[in-house]
């Protein structure tokens, strides 16, 4: 679940809690609204965990002398903590 979906199911049920007066037999449209919200934060808050955990990376810079010419030898590798990306 992304940043934006979390966004929209709390916006959701904030309409439903709060916004919609409508009664229906079979559904309490007030309680739906207050689980789409709290669906929401909790998408919201795994969403910027997931967007704080990408972005973490591991440089390491590693220097030589070739011995065969005698120049230095310099190699940088970047390394991502999370697989997906």
């Amino acid at each position: 679940m992304s940043l934006g979906s979390g966004i929209v199911l709390f916006v959701i049920g904030a309409i439903l809690a709060f916004a919609v007066d409508v009664q229906v037999s079979w559904i309490d449209l007030h309680l739906v609204g207050y689980i789409l919200m709290a669906a929401g934060v909790l998408g919201i808050i795994l969403g910027i965990v997931f967007m704080t955990r990408r972005r973490q990376t591991t440089m390491t810079t590693r220097s030589a002398v070739d011995p065969v010419s005698g120049e230095q030898v310099s190699r940088r590798t970047i390394d991502r903590d999370d697989p997906l990306v």
